[in-house]
Order: structure tokens, then sequence, then C-alpha cells
């Protein structure tokens, strides 16, 4: 079974994707995905570079991530053109990786990505897991986990579909907003339930 893993920023995505890897089941990560594209040799990052200059290179040659994000956070025009480059791209590697795990036979493939619904991919998927936190608790931690300031927070935060929406748009709902046994014991038991079913 190919399940969708979203929520929001600071939700605690990556602890949940990490709790399904132990238990066996192989998470294609839409991050470290976006990453990879972007490396150096890469048609993702000659792109980038055509698009928006050089002065996004560090000294290695290599993308400056801050310098970038300075460029597209403030401007919608230059966030869109960046995803315009990078989503196929992206979408063409996940794919790639979905289709390498099916030979694995592994529980569960878990397509951990952020921008699930704001992407309109939940169509690649069978169901949707949100982890989800109330946003209060979001901002706190998005605050406390990247020195933020809490106007850069929430817009950071607005940048993304509501929670409470992704939370309603959910097949199944892992509620991160207590201790990690908590949300380890919530994983199981969906793990459990879902593999029964597959």
């Amino acid at each position: 079974m190919v399940l969708g893993l979203t929520g929001g920023i600071a939700c605690g995505k990556s602890t949940v994707a990490k709790m399904l890897e132990d238990l066996g089941c192989v998470v294609v990560d839409a991050d470290k995905v976006a990453r990879e594209v972007v490396t150096p040799g890469e048609q993702g990052l000659e792109l980038v570079v055509k698009r928006f200059g050089r002065g996004i290179l560090d000294e290695a040659g290599e993308l400056n991530r801050k310098a970038l994000g300075e460029l597209v956070f403030s401007d919608v025009q230059a966030r869109q053109d960046l995803n315009d480059i990078l989503h196929p791209l992206i979408r063409s590697r996940m794919d790639e990786k979905k289709e390498a795990a099916k030979r694995l036979k592994p529980p569960l493939i878990i397509m951990d990505i952020p921008l699930l619904f704001e992407s309109k991919r939940t169509n690649t998927v069978e169901a949707v897991i949100v982890i989800y936190v109330p946003e209060d608790i979001q901002l706190l931690r998005l605050i406390t986990r990247d020195g933020l300031s809490r106007e850069e927070a929430l817009a950071r935060m607005k940048s993304q579909m509501d929670i409470e929406e992704k939370k309603k748009l959910a097949d199944f709902v892992i509620d991160n907003s207590q201790s990690e046994e908590i949300t380890k014991q919530q994983v199981r038991q969906l793990f459990m339930k879902l593999t029964k079913e597959t």
C-alpha cells in the first residue's frame, strides 16, 4: 500500500516518518529528493541558476539555500518560478523511487510530501496520513526550532494550507501534540491496522 504522509511545518512529520521507517516501511522523502535534484551536476541546479543567477551559489558551487530562500519567501512570482522548475523534476524522481520501493515489497510505502494537498499529489497515493498539532503549538515549535520571530514563523505557516484544513482532508490523523511516546503508540496502531488490511 502506498500512503501519503503530510502535515504542516513543525508538526513532527520527520519524527513520524522515522517511526514508520523503524517499523520496516520504505519512506520516499520529498525534501531529500528536492535537495538531490539541486546538487552540482543535476539539471535542477542548472535551471535554478539560469533563473536566479549565480548569487544563489556558495564558493563551492553548491546551492546556498539561505540566499535562495530570501529571494523566494518574499516574492510570490519568484517562488512560483522555483516551483515550476523543481516540482516536475522532484515528481519524476519520487515516482522512480516509489517504483523501486515496490520491488522491495515492504509492509507500506510512505510518500513523505509536505505539500501533498497544495501540489495536488493525492492521486499518486492510496490514502493520506496527516500529522497534526494545533496551530498555537505549531507556531511555538517553529519559533523554537528555527529561531524565527513570531512574524517570520506565521509567514511560513501561511505559505502552506491551514493545518485544520489538512486534518479534514486526511484519511488518517496522527496527533503529535503530546509526548513522543503517545505519538509512537498511534503510529504503531495505525501500522498494525494498515498492514492487516493489505
